[in-house]
């Protein structure tokens, strides 16, 4: 029985919300975040909701991507389905890579038993930051953008942090400078985990990990001189890392968990601070109406347990569970608020 919500239970002249999502970083976990998005894709109502900006870090900027580039040839289908081939191909299906991935997740799971060697990624071969950028190469037509980005279209922004300067860097597919747009490189400096890549350089800079910025970007929805109709309705925060848990973390192993989820947390609860603050001040009458409204926050929580070494397991089964678990918490965000 499909429970997918139907696109034509709207009255033709509803006025579609404007809506900008924005997608949190977590490694393997953002699987989640594609299977959201396949389902938002797919069965978004274009009567009750128009999707007028999306924004990602790390693998949810991957994520982001790859869905912006069907929306942007207004093929959203398109889309859903490049997601499901892209966590196909960052699956470990053949053996090598099998091994490899799973001596990896052991190794993060043992690491507060065995006093492990730091390696600098510097003292390995590149490899595995090649055959990402392959990978999103593969999935997103680089060379067609200049001509598929138009000044009304949805658009994209992908955070990171460069390294010397520690200023926090959007990758804006609007932007007028040509560095700062949306490229390959972008995209690997947003997901360039320090202990596992090298940093990224684009122009002067040398990016990491946008984890260490705005995770995700949101207030560059609201920044800018664009009118109030120009800033989304409603934001849709696809959160990886839990705000609470129910016990006291007391095992190294969990203790290293939490602290995780905490600092992945902290700069997406600054983003939102500054949705809240302007809603508050807004409502006081302390900003101008011309420019600001208020901007609904909605949240489409990972709510699985799993465990921070879990980020870098790329095995099958696991891909595929989180593809399955997003794409059902997607249509059931879409059923809760098909009549708002």
């Amino acid at each position: 029985m499909n429970s997918s919500p139907k696109k034509n239970a709207t009255a033709p002249t509803q006025t579609p919300k404007t809506i900008a999502i924005a997608c949190q970083g977590g490694g393997s976990h953002t699987a989640f975040t594609g299977g959201v998005l396949q389902a938002l894709l797919r069965n978004i109502d274009p009567a009750r909701h128009r999707i007028t900006g999306i924004s990602g870090t790390s693998g949810g900027a991957l994520c982001s991507a790859i869905a912006w580039y069907g929306l942007i040839q207004n093929n959203p289908e398109r889309g859903a389905q490049l997601l499901e081939s892209f966590w196909d191909e960052m699956s470990s299906r053949n053996l090598p890579d099998a091994l490899s991935n799973h001596f990896l997740v052991w190794l993060q799971r043992s690491a507060s038993v065995f006093a492990l060697p730091a390696i600098s990624p510097y003292q390995l071969p590149n490899t595995g930051q090649d055959y990402l950028a392959d990978i999103i190469k593969q999935h997103i037509d680089f060379a067609q953008l200049p001509v598929l980005v138009k000044p009304d279209s949805p658009r994209l922004l992908v955070g990171a942090v460069e390294v010397l300067s520690g200023q926090f860097t959007v990758f804006n597919s609007h932007h007028e400078e040509a560095e700062k747009r949306i490229t390959p490189n972008a995209l690997l400096a947003s997901a360039a985990i320090p202990e596992l890549f090298r940093a990224v350089k684009i122009g002067p800079g040398v990016y990491w990990d946008g984890l260490f910025s705005e995770n995700p970007p949101v207030r560059s929805f609201l920044a800018g001189q664009q009118s109030a109709e120009a800033k989304p309705d409603e934001i849709w925060v696809i959160q990886i890392n839990p705000e609470r848990r129910n016990v006291e973390p007391k095992l190294g192993s969990d203790i290293t968990d939490r602290r995780n989820e905490l600092a992945g947390n902290l700069s997406l609860n600054q983003e939102l601070f500054f949705v809240n603050q302007a809603n508050e001040w807004l409502d006081k009458g302390w900003l101008a109406a011309d420019h600001f409204k208020h901007i609904e926050v909605r949240h489409i929580p990972l709510t699985l347990e799993l465990d921070y070494p879990s980020k870098l397991d790329r095995s099958p089964a696991f891909i595929a569970e989180l593809l399955a678990e997003g794409r059902s918490v997607g249509a059931a965000h879409l059923r809760r608020f098909s009549q708002t």
